[in-house]
This record gives structure tokens, C-alpha cells and sequence, in this order.
């Protein structure tokens, strides 16, 4: 991390030459995109951007993420409501490429990427893209720390949730710059709102739909795979997948289910001889789009001319579950077949 130390000088100099800002977070947006969304929009007011808006493609479906912005006051506009023509200058944070995980149109120049996922093709104007650091989150609170930029309460709360949560709670791609930024913006936070957020309910859809998981499991070796089927609870998929890695003998989980014409998929595992978001590239990057983390990955498979076969849409689904799953254990063969 220690040459970050000329890089938000970088940063504010261009802010400097801007006089509109689109910050754009990937769809659905979790806590570390929307808590790097604030932080750099402070940067932007400190360096005297005259328009700042953050926008996102999706939507806000997880418990905890509606809760972060209805608790916090966010104020984040859909790319719906939304002009790219209007702004001069376009940023991304916690992603990295145009029209991946996001509605920008992909020939779309960028000017500034913030991210930390393992991903090819970065390009932009100006580029910090640490995939060994464990949030974005983290780069965007060690720029306001280099800088007179002291976050208010609000944002110093966004910023220390989205670090304990990408990280579930300091356990999972930790470096010792999520352990110094948590230090730096633990007198700021309101520690009572963080607890309030962390113990978020489960909605009924999520729960349903873990327990789907559950049902639907098959474990082969220290391999598990599942699917929720039909759901219009996308964030179901990685808290299902995080719950199952619980399960004793597994080291590896893919859950995955339908969401209106897309089937979205969820990694995760604790197999330090695997790459699960590089292995998920490979694995559906013919078909669809997947990466992410060697220990955390995702996924989206467009059904395309399939989708439209409503006459037959059970066994559409029938046919879509299986081929997923028989395509996830035939990737992950070497320990699967343990």
C-alpha cells in the first residue's frame, strides 16, 4: 500500500479538471460498491466537482444493502433516471469494465477506475486496481486519510460496515490495510448503526430460498452444488452459498437460480489450491460472464433464445439447472471426484 501515498494527489488533480461526475457502482450494488460510491463522492466535493451523482443498475435487493441506504440516508439514483451525455467525466468503483456487472455501454470510455477484483482489461484515464487488497472500500478510506479529508460520521459508518462485510467480519482476503483503515475510521463510525446492520432479518424470499439450497443440494467429494431454482431474490445466491460452506467435508459451493431470463451464480471457497473466481471464468465465459476472487466469484448466463419458449419453460428450467450443474462439477473434477 505504500504507493498509494502520491496516488490521491493523482486523483484530486483530475477531480480538479471535472466539472460533472458519474459514479457508477455494478448492478445490485453491495456495501463495498456503495460505501467507495460516498467516499469518492466526498473526494469530488474536496476537489471542487461542481456535479456528483452515483448511480446503479439492478437493484438494491439484499436486506442488508436496502438497510445500509434507507438507515444511512444514501442518496443513489437508478441508471434508469440517469444521462451518461450529461456528465464529462465517468468513474467506476468496485468494478472495473464497461458493461460487465453493469448497464454502461461497453465502447464507453472511462475516466476513473477504483476496484479490487481480479479482472483483465482495466482501462481508464486514471486506474487503482489492487485485486490483493480485500475491498474497495479500503483504497477509497486510505485516499481520504493521505488527504485534509476527515469523513463525517455517515460515511466513516459506510466505509467500516463495507470493510467488515466484503471481509464477513475480518475473515475472509484480509490484509493488514483492512486492519489499519478499520483503525483510521473506528472513532468516526457509529458502532451502534454497524450492529444494527449486521443483525439485518432475513426477508421470507431469502429464507425460502436458502432452505431451496439446502433441498436442492448434491455433494460430490468437497464439492457442493445447488440451486433455488425460479427466485427474484438475487442475494439469496451468495448468502445460500456462504451458509452451505458451513457444512462439514465442503470446501467449495456454487449456488445458482433463475432470475427472470438470466441464471446467476454464486462461488465460494475455502480451498487455498483454488482459484474459484478464475475457474468460474473459464467455465461460463463462452456462455455468459464470471469472475471474481480466488476465494469468491460470480456469474450471470443469459438464457437467450430459451427464454423466449414460454410453452415449455419447465422444461427449459429443467434442462438449464442441469446443464449449470453438470458444467460446475465437470470443472471442479479434480475435487469432486475426491
Amino acid at each position: 500500500m505504500s504507493d498509494l501515498q502520491s496516488r490521491p494527489e493523482q486523483l484530486c488533480s483530475l477531480l480538479e479538471q471535472t466539472e460533472s461526475l458519474l459514479i457508477v457502482c455494478h448492478d445490485n450494488p453491495d456495501p463495498d460498491s456503495i460505501a467507495s460510491a460516498l467516499g469518492l463522492r466526498r473526494l469530488a466535493t474536496y476537489a471542487d466537482v461542481d456535479q456528483v451523482t452515483v448511480t446503479y443498475g439492478g437493484e438494491i435487493s439484499h436486506q442488508q444493502n436496502r438497510a445500509m441506504v434507507n438507515t444511512l440516508d444514501i442518496g443513489i439514483t437508478h441508471f434508469e433516471d440517469v444521462s451518461l451525455d450529461t456528465f464529462d467525466r465517468i468513474a467506476f468503483v468496485d468494478h472495473s469494465v464497461p458493461n460487465r456487472n453493469n448497464p454502461i455501454p461497453p465502447e464507453t470510455s472511462l475516466d476513473i477506475v477504483l476496484d479490487h477484483h481480479s479482472v483483465n482489461d482495466v482501462a481508464a484515464t486514471y486506474t487503482d486496481h489492487r485485486p490483493e487488497v480485500g475491498a474497495t472500500a479500503t483504497l477509497v478510506s486510505r485516499y481520504l486519510a493521505e488527504l485534509p479529508v476527515e469523513p463525517k460520521e455517515r460515511l466513516a459508518t459506510a466505509l467500516l460496515f463495507a470493510i467488515h462485510r466484503e471481509t464477513l467480519g475480518f475473515t475472509r482476503g484480509t490484509t493488514p490495510a483492512e486492519h489499519e483503515m478499520a483503525g483510521y475510521l473506528h472513532p468516526m463510525a457509529d458502532h451502534e448503526t454497524i450492529q444494527l446492520l449486521l443483525d439485518s432479518v432475513f426477508t421470507p424470499e431469502t429464507l425460502t430460498g436458502i432452505g431451496e439450497a439446502i433441498l436442492n443440494r448434491e455433494v460430490r467429494g468437497s464439492c457442493l452444488v445447488s440451486t433455488v431454482g425460479r427466485t427474484t431474490e438475487r442475494d439469496t445466491l451468495p448468502q445460500a452459498a456462504d451458509y452451505l460452506l458451513k457444512l462439514e467435508g465442503v470446501s467449495t459451493t456454487v449456488v445458482f437460480g433463475l432470475i427472470g431470463d438470466v441464471v446467476h451464480i454464486s462461488a465460494r471457497t475455502r480451498n487455498s489450491q483454488l482459484d474459484i473466481g478464475a475457474l468460474m471464468n473459464e467455465t461460463f465465459d463462452d456462455i455468459g460472464s464470471a469472475g471474481g476472487h480466488s476465494d469468491m466469484a460470480g456469474g450471470q448466463i443469459p438464457l437467450g433464445l430459451f427464454a423466449s419458449d414460454s410453452t415449455h419453460i419447465d422444461a427449459v428450467e429443467e434442462i438449464t439447472i442441469e446443464a449449470v450443474r453438470s458444467r460446475v462439477f465437470s470443472a471442479l473434477d479434480k475435487w469432486a471426484d475426491e
